[in-house]
């Protein structure tokens, strides 16, 4: 009985979100093209391609928050704006497009989506899992899906690293449960554990993805912007550097929070071991497709920490080390990376009628990969070049440095976490970047301290939002699954974001300097 009045409440939850959800998207709609109009009408003294660019950014603000229409359209619409509105011609705005991050996007995105054709993600994850006595005990359990959340997450989305994990977890949650039924015990789907369990895979996932620039989609996004408007780049090393302790330390305090706050109510798991091991038996042998996916991998991270190893054992000065950057830059090592999945051939079982083998990666695969992100990046750069050409960036930072009387590193940088948070909450993690680095790097300019810092600690504050299911997809998928309250994620998300953000802007302020930038 009690199971099934849990489960009688999952459904009128959900149709309140969406509920939600579309009264959002009905009154931004509305509201978009409204404040486009103002910001035209009441911006007189400004150059003409600042007033028109500050009115695309208003539209697009208040459409990709309040997602009125599908954030890929919203970005298409406002590149063509800035030609349609003169704020710069199409090859200026379209050329956006041939960006090296947006191939850093493309050759990462092919490279996950091998992982996940060729189950290779989901066998590492089971290895884990199999290791000693993790899954006998809950709060290793809860630990050890964290830390592969947070490990897979850097090299994949956390939608797909969440998409992975999400169904072993629930497997092994069903498993225990009905054991424990069987001797008497409570139902544990929808226990205090199961909801740690849960929220570990998201928010796991979620912090993961600052290990490495390419972890996530709104951090390329934010980087890149970061470049554009100050002139400064962060390559992959120093990126790892920069955000390797602050994320194990965020991932210490993720732990604490969610098994602190959702106690296990158990000591052991009867029945997960069985569970884990049944799986890795289904999963058979290691097959040659996961085999050259691993090789792909293994060539795409060597390209991208070539150029920054190099530079630290020989210097930036050295030949070898200049051609590097120049040759080998981000985006020619993912798409060379991932084209050799085209190339690297499947076992002899694979072969067709005459006699030809199987890539590693048919091309109809390949293109299940997010376009959306795609697009929604180029419009982002577009919009922050732009800032910076037509000198609305500048105009906007000082009248914002103005209005915040901030005046310091400190003050700025936890300016751009609070902002990149309460966006990130209500939005997309790569609109949020989007909205919030290019108005936090003109304020810092405008009053002369380092852009770097608050720019990054935007990017990564816009991979938060822990509090509620709309604020990310892997928060949605694991409300889905009917075992965590809205209460518990408003619980723990809250108090880790306040936590979360004191750690960040700590980190970024400490590490910052250590390493360079």
């Amino acid at each position: 009985m009690k199971t099934r009045d849990r489960n009688d409440a999952a459904p009128p939850a959900a149709d309140r979100q969406h509920r939600f959800d579309a009264i959002r998207g009905q009154a931004g709609l509305v509201l978009g093209p409204v404040l486009f109009a103002v910001v035209l009408l009441t911006t007189g003294g400004l150059p003409w391609e600042q007033r028109a660019l500050a009115g695309v950014l208003a539209l697009v603000v208040v459409w990709w928050v309040s997602e009125a229409i599908p954030l890929a359209a919203t970005a298409l619409l406002a590149i063509v704006l800035c030609v349609f509105l003169g704020v710069a011609d199409e090859d200026t705005v379209f050329g956006a497009f041939g960006n090296d991050t947006i191939f850093t996007f493309l050759g990462g995105f092919v490279i996950a989506r091998s992982m996940t054709v060729h189950g290779l993600d989901r066998r590492i994850a089971l290895r884990v899992l199999s290791v000693g006595a993790v899954v006998r005990s809950p709060a290793r359990t809860v630990i050890g899906f964290g830390a592969m959340a947070m490990v897979i997450s850097a090299f994949i989305s956390n939608t797909a690293t969440v998409a992975m994990l999400f169904p072993i977890g629930l497997g092994i949650v069903g498993a225990v449960s009905a054991i424990s039924q069987e001797n008497g015990g409570q139902d544990l789907r929808h226990s205090r554990w199961a909801v740690a369990l849960m929220l570990v895979i998201a928010y796991g996932a979620s912090i993961g993805g600052l290990l490495t620039p390419i972890g996530a989609p709104h951090q390329l996004i934010g980087r890149d912007l970061i470049e554009e408007q100050t002139g400064l780049t962060i390559n992959f090393v120093e990126w790892v550097l920069l955000f390797a302790p602050i994320v194990l330390v965020m991932f210490v305090v993720l732990c604490l929070v969610l098994l602190r706050l959702n106690r296990p109510e158990v000591s052991t798991l009867d029945g997960a071991r069985e569970y884990v091991v049944r799986q890795r038996t289904e999963l058979g042998r290691f097959s040659r497709g996961e085999l050259n996916t691993c090789v792909a991998f293994a060539l795409a991270v060597l390209l991208w920490t070539a150029p920054g190893v190099a530079s630290l054992i020989l210097g930036d000065d050295n030949g070898i080390v200049t051609w590097l950057h120049e040759h080998v830059t981000e985006g020619v090592a993912a798409i060379f990376a991932a084209t050799v999945l085209f190339l690297l051939p499947l076992g002899r079982e694979s072969a067709g009628p005459g006699g030809r083998r199987a890539a590693t990666l048919s091309w109809p695969e390949a293109a299940k990969i997010d376009w959306g992100v795609i697009l929604l990046f180029g419009a982002g750069t577009v919009i922050g070049s732009l800032s910076s050409e037509t000198g609305l960036a500048d105009t906007l930072g000082s009248a914002l440095a103005d209005r915040f009387g901030v005046s310091s590193l400190t003050a700025i940088t936890i300016l751009a976490a609070v902002a990149g948070l309460v966006i990130s909450e209500t939005t997309s993690n790569t609109a949020s970047a989007g909205i919030v680095v290019p108005i936090v790097v003109p304020i810092a300019v405008a009053v002369g301290v380092n852009p770097l810092v608050p720019g990054l600690v935007a990017a990564a504050a816009a991979g938060y939002g822990f509090m509620l299911p709309v604020s990310t997809p892997p928060n949605a998928i694991v409300y889905g699954s009917g075992l965590v309250p809205m209460t518990r994620m408003l619980r723990s998300g809250f108090v880790f974001d306040v936590l979360g953000v004191a750690v960040l802007v700590t980190g970024v302020l400490l590490m910052a300097p250590v390493v360079g930038l």
